[in-house]
């Protein structure tokens, strides 16, 4: 690391630790000429997500999307919203240890619905007809009974 008082290419680390968000690293180093000491912050550097729309369209991830969907679905319901967080965490984690550049919005979707099959089951019937379009009674019925087949 380049001393940003004399310019020297070593330093030395001398303290690391995590910044308080954990999304980086606080270091304290030391120059090996000039002996004075100075603060970096290393982050992690990811490869963009993108997430493919059923229309073809490419459009960065976004995690924000994933949770105002569940909070949709879980209106009025007895989830709290850490249940929730733990959800898209969990969603989240499986699509970025697929270390795969792009993901499609069918594949998130049926991630969030596994996710609140176990969660709530009357979210995962108000996500469900949303996500899968619903287009009448018989169709949201057969989701129903498949539920209730699963019990």
């Amino acid at each position: 690391m380049k001393c940003v008082y004399c310019g020297h290419l070593d330093s030395k680390v001398v303290d690391s630790r995590p910044t308080d968000e954990g999304s980086s690293i606080r270091r304290r180093r030391e120059c090996l000429v000039c002996k004075k000491r100075f603060t970096t912050y290393e982050k992690f550097d990811s490869l963009p997500l993108l997430v493919v729309k059923k229309d073809g369209e490419r459009v960065p991830y976004n995690s924000d999307k994933i949770k105002f969907g569940l909070i949709k679905a879980c209106e009025k319901r007895p989830v709290s919203i850490h249940e929730i967080e733990a959800l898209v965490d969990s969603i989240e984690k499986s699509i970025f240890n697929s270390l795969r550049q792009e993901i499609t919005s069918n594949e998130i979707g049926e991630l969030v619905m596994k996710g609140l099959k176990d969660l709530d089951d009357v979210a995962y019937v108000r996500f469900a007809s949303v996500y899968k379009d619903f287009k009448d009674v018989d169709t949201f019925m057969k989701e129903l009974l498949n539920i209730l087949e699963e019990k």
